[in-house]
């Protein structure tokens, strides 16, 4: 029992399915995100960048509340500290979903 859980899976090692948080916010670069705030709001649309403190710049965002839609920019920066999770999205829109 030396290995310390080394030969779990996703635990680590040489393995190249284990991702940090880094990593993922590194790949998502460029691509459609939902971010979301700790106040309920969803911003929709490409993520340009992202710094130490989760403060995103997104191109293309559409602001929903409630899951209405409420306004598009064509640019948006978002203060991290109102950050409260950062999703994937196979769309920026939503097609009847």
């Amino acid at each position: 029992m030396s290995t310390g859980g080394a030969d779990k899976p996703g635990s680590g090692g040489s393995g190249g399915a284990v991702k940090t948080p880094s990593d993922f916010l590194k790949s998502i670069r460029g691509r459609p995100v939902v971010v979301k705030l700790n106040s309920g709001v969803d911003y929709r649309g490409i993520l340009a960048c992202l710094d130490g403190y989760m403060n995103i710049a997104m191109e293309q965002t559409e602001e929903y509340v409630n899951g209405q839609l409420k306004n598009k920019y064509g640019d948006a920066f978002i203060r991290g500290n109102n950050v409260l999770y950062i999703s994937t999205s196979k769309r920026t829109l939503t097609d009847g979903a």
